[in-house]
């Protein structure tokens, strides 16, 4: 079976520290297969409405949105995707907002520097990610974010560049799967975030929408 990106982006040991259900989300998807989830996030957005004109740009894109909620119902789809010869995996997250749905997008690739999150339906920003494993969890830290644009790639300034911290760990008690995104920027501090848990399962493309 095809290596996940995951898999690739880190050494044979790098994920066997992980709580096992962690090991099979962060694993290989087989062929004719997908990855379906649904659960709830606790918070989504930001309070900080000055900062909604700039999330709503990232909105025409499907990455970030201008709200700030509680208690929003969300699903999540991962697909396995080959495209010449680099091994992805597509993700689809639809937030049930009070005011509507809306789908965030993103691709997951192994590079030769690392593990690498393209963002949006086109991958105009993507994140370089090291790769963290701690008590069963994996931790996600960005280390350098560039967004294509003039037919290039611009990288951002250490200084001034985001940071995407991304946390998943497994709550046996609960039996779901629990995650924790927080965007946050120099001087500025918290610019985005959304935390929540959730029910996963890889189940047959035909087959009933997750282990619910």
């Amino acid at each position: 079976m095809t290596r996940s990106p995951y898999e690739l982006s880190t050494s044979p040991e790098g994920l066997a520290g992980l709580h096992p259900r962690l090991r099979a989300y962060f694993g290989p998807i087989p062929p004719g297969h997908v990855g379906r989830g649904e659960g709830v996030f606790a918070v989504v957005g930001t309070p900080r409405r000055w900062l909604w004109p700039v999330l709503a740009w990232f909105a025409r894109d499907a990455v970030m949105f201008p709200v700030w909620e509680r208690d929003v119902p969300f699903t999540v789809e991962n697909r396995p995707s080959h495209t010449a010869g680099r091994v992805a995996v597509r993700a689809q997250r639809t937030f049930r907002f009070r005011t509507g749905d809306r789908t965030m997008v993103d691709a997951i690739t192994a590079e030769p520097e690392g593990l690498v999150d393209h963002l949006g339906h086109h991958g105009r920003v993507s994140a370089l990610l090291r790769i963290e494993v701690t008590d069963g969890a994996l931790r996600l830290v960005s280390t350098r974010l560039w967004f294509r644009a003039l037919g290039r790639g611009w990288r951002l300034p250490t200084a001034l560049s985001p940071r995407v911290t991304l946390v998943e760990r497994f709550d046996d008690e609960a039996d779901r799967q629990r995650v924790s995104l927080v965007l946050t920027a120099p001087v500025i501090g918290t610019l985005y975030r959304y935390e929540g848990a959730f029910r996963y399962g890889i189940v047959p493309e035909t087959g009933p929408e997750g282990d619910r």
